[in-house]
């Protein structure tokens, strides 16, 4: 019977960043280093990508959108298994384990399939919070779509954080919609009004 290879493991050894990326979080650095380890495919988004951008304000779990084919969800769901992936939660959510000032998690089972139809996974491994966006829900007056894989890297830069570690970090137009989605749990919606005048009669 064929064992299968344990993926490489997130490693905590602090790493020391490119200038002007100085006040970007250890443990993120430490989380897109895991990620590129294990060959997955991403492009960062969320508070972590606006801290690449410049926000040094920004703070937040590693928030990443995977590259939408099945051989990445694999590489990804399997990281994520082999790292002890559990979900974070909301206080009083059944089946809970946490503590003060630590973030409530759930046990899961988790495969590539189920990844890939979430639409969005916030998982913490260990003292590492990741998050996986998918497609958010849509509004029934009519949301404005996500922004499809490619159209997200293709408008995304890429910076190299440290000595051999590059991402490709979403464009701030990108940013702002999963902002967005991450405060409401939807899609924007582009709403058009058209204001009725009254037709003037000319003599």
């Amino acid at each position: 019977m064929l064992l299968r290879h344990r993926t490489p493991e997130i490693e905590s050894t602090p790493i020391q960043p490119s200038q002007g990326l100085e006040h970007l979080d250890q443990k993120s650095i430490a989380v897109l280093r895991w990620l590129n380890a294990n060959k997955v495919d991403y492009v960062v988004v969320g508070p972590v990508a606006q801290a690449i951008r410049g926000d040094i304000n920004a703070v937040g779990p590693v928030a990443i959108v995977p590259a939408p084919y099945g051989r990445n969800f694999e590489r990804l769901s399997s990281a994520l298994v082999d790292a002890r992936a559990r979900l974070r939660v909301s206080p009083g959510t059944a089946g809970a384990s946490g503590a003060p000032g630590i973030p409530n998690t759930v046990a899961i089972k988790l495969n590539a399939e189920k990844l890939a139809r979430g639409s969005r996974w916030t998982f913490r491994c260990d003292v590492y919070d990741i998050d996986i966006e998918g497609r958010p829900a849509r509004r029934a007056d009519g949301p404005a779509d996500a922004p499809r894989y490619q159209e997200l890297l293709y408008e995304a830069g890429r910076f190299e954080l440290a000595a051999g570690l590059s991402v490709e970090a979403a464009s701030p137009e990108d940013l702002e919609y999963y902002a967005y989605v991450r405060r409401t749990g939807t899609a924007p919606e582009i709403r058009i009004r058209r204001q009725a005048t009254e037709a003037r009669k000319t003599a």
